[in-house]
């Protein structure tokens, strides 16, 4: 299975568009003003021009390099950077996903026996820590493997260091677990690939048109009787037209 192929089966439950059967219901009239959208609820752009995280420009020119042989360019599309992926982990960073607002990061009761129940380790840090301090050491494991830094690689050399990192063979120090870095990048890069351009990600939506979805249409009221039919929808956003 390949880069895009691994993708796509990620996505296969939002590439075939199934068509409900007509449902009959009464219209509901004075819905509480209780139930309407509060702000927190909205969706809340990727903040454009500047980085809040990955300040650092050889560290965004590193994970450049490893999200672009994870989602390389080929005819299906665009690759990973030139959709905006760095820009979207970025803002997800900077958010209450770098800060891991819904992890439990106090550490286990029974730390020996945490990662036998759990079939994986706890982290105890936040994602935002994680990637900063992964960042950095894979920085220094390339300037003293390669005497230089990792985005200057050719795709072989990143390719075999990729591999490796995905069976846990590299060290990058005792502060990072490489496997799980390795899965926490490739977990990212394929959600801002698959997400709405407004988050900062999938900036021309080469990956909705990839696997064939729609994207945030108002109804499908419309095409409730074309079973079957390939309707050749143009992708969505969520992003305001003028």
């Amino acid at each position: 299975m390949n880069r895009r192929e691994a993708l796509f089966s990620l996505s296969s439950l939002v590439a075939t568009l199934t068509v409900a059967p007509k449902l009959s219901a009464k219209e509901l009239h004075n819905v509480p003003l209780e139930t309407k959208l509060t702000p927190d609820a909205l969706p809340v752009p990727a903040m454009q021009g500047g980085y809040r995280v990955l300040t650092n420009e050889t560290d965004r020119k590193n994970l450049s390099a490893i999200f672009d042989r994870l989602i390389p360019a080929d005819d299906l599309g665009p690759s990973a950077s030139e959709e905006g992926a760095i820009e979207f982990i970025d803002d997800q960073l900077a958010g209450d996903y770098g800060s891991g607002a819904a992890l439990y990061l106090q550490g286990p009761l029974r730390p020996e026996n945490e990662e036998k129940l759990m079939g994986s380790p706890q982290f105890m840090t936040s994602p935002r820590e994680r990637y900063l301090s992964g960042l950095q050491a894979l920085e220094a494991w390339s300037q003293v493997n390669h005497h230089a830094s990792f985005f200057t690689l050719d795709t072989k050399a990143i390719d075999a260091f990729l591999e490796q990192m995905e069976a846990g063979k590299i060290n990058l120090g005792r502060e990072v677990n490489s496997q799980a870095f390795f899965e926490l990048m490739l977990q990212n890069v394929r959600e801002s690939y698959l997400a709405d351009p407004l988050y900062g990600g999938n900036k021309t939506m080469a990956g909705w048109k990839m696997i064939g979805f729609p994207g945030a249409r108002y109804d499908y009221r419309q095409y409730v009787d074309r079973r079957g039919e390939n309707l050749k929808l143009i992708p969505v956003s969520l992003i305001p037209k003028d």
